[in-house]
């Protein structure tokens, strides 16, 4: 399906090779907040920026819903020949497809490129379109020419309409931090921790008090050229140096910068000596998401300091009630970041495959049952929120 297809109840189904060819204005009007990962600009920002390229496995191929010439429903959507910068990992499906003679790849994936962070996946003006626009996913699965459809990091009420077309559940664990104690200042979250907590996150943000760092924390028109150069070169020395390729190109963040300013916020951190360190991080009016960081030294809670401590600061002085720090790393549960289950669904065309996996995905769903239970069981708080 290249361009319109016609469907049930004067619905028509586009896909779309760039983001630009959908209007802002109608594209952002299907929002009900101001998430800022699936608004038109950043993903227009992405595209734009030579961030997303076909030939790393990242082919734009958005989808429109509409009826009667208007926009009712739309989904971010990518066209994969792999399964890099996803954080949903299907590799070993795409092993044994391959060893049943099936061919995984393309699939057709619905997320934000390279952010593991819960949102709007299926954007639509009412329940009755989402779960149309559900629906359409497998049935045009075929004309999409690809092997499934997956969904990945999707929120509630998008799980709900996916789950009434036979999607496969797949979860997951992260670490987030939220208000749930009505804490108004960092010595109230503090005294609400253990004294065992307490005291460690003391002493981790005195050493780097006694050694004289000072933390700033920078938003839109307060985050320089200058700011953004270095926080670009920080993120490249980080993939560098773990052997990764970094894929956001500097002009992304400019785009980002200009067109969003409200939704830019970078910690930056400078020694005596010189040594600079960045948290680069993507905000709504409720939430706040940490996503790349660098630093110029090696110092013991740098890391902790520059993007846990100073992004929950930040939302405590803001009124955000929501730090989603990233993905993985269970350090963040001493540091006063509780275990959330994340999800997304897969539909694949393969009966064989699909059937595969709802059975393997059926058993990774009681252990990570299990897992975020035992997590909970080690709660920071003297208290632990509900």
């Amino acid at each position: 399906m290249r361009g319109d297809g016609d469907m049930s109840s004067g619905l028509v189904l586009r896909t779309h090779a760039r983001i630009d060819e959908v209007p802002a204005e109608a594209w952002d009007s299907l929002l009900d907040d101001d998430h800022p990962f699936v608004r038109q600009a950043f993903l227009q920002a992405l595209e734009a920026s030579d961030s997303l390229r076909a030939d790393a496995g990242w082919a734009p191929q958005h989808l429109t819903m509409w009826r009667d010439g208007e926009l009712v429903a739309a989904a971010p959507a990518y066209r994969k020949h792999n399964s890099h910068g996803e954080f949903v990992f299907d590799q070993a499906w795409a092993h044994a497809a391959a060893h049943a003679g099936i061919d995984y790849y393309p699939k057709l994936l619905l997320a934000v490129p390279y952010s593991p962070v819960t949102g709007p996946r299926l954007l639509a003006r009412s329940a009755t379109d989402r779960i149309d626009l559900a629906n359409a996913l497998s049935q045009a699965a075929a004309a999409f020419d690809v092997s499934g459809i997956h969904v990945n990091f999707a929120q509630a009420v998008d799980l709900s309409a996916l789950d009434e077309s036979g999607f496969i559940a797949r979860h997951d664990v992260q670490f987030h931090w939220r208000n749930e104690g009505g804490w108004r200042d960092w010595k109230d979250f503090s005294d609400s921790l253990t004294s065992k907590r307490r005291k460690s996150i003391r002493q981790e943000r005195q050493r780097l008090a006694n050694e004289s760092w000072r933390f700033e924390r920078l938003e839109g028109d307060a985050i320089s050229d200058a700011v953004l150069d270095i926080a670009h070169a920080l993120y490249l020395q980080t993939f560098a140096d773990k052997y990764n390729h970094a894929a956001l190109t500097r002009d992304f963040f400019t785009r980002v910068r200009d067109a969003m300013p409200q939704a830019l916020m970078i910690v930056r951190a400078r020694s005596p000596a010189g040594a600079t360190a960045m948290a680069i991080c993507l905000q709504s009016r409720t939430s706040l998401y940490g996503r790349y960081w660098g630093s110029e030294a090696s110092v013991p809670g740098l890391h902790f300091e520059t993007c846990y401590y100073q992004g929950i600061e930040h939302c405590l002085a803001t009124g955000r009630t929501l730090f989603e720090p990233g993905a993985q790393g269970e350090h963040k549960l001493a540091r006063g970041f509780l275990p959330v289950v994340t999800e997304s669904r897969h539909w694949l065309r393969d009966r064989r495959l699909h059937a595969a996996v709802a059975h393997a995905m059926q058993s990774e769903r009681g252990h990570t049952a299990r897992y975020y239970a035992e997590l909970r069981s080690h709660s920071p708080f003297a208290e632990r929120p509900a």
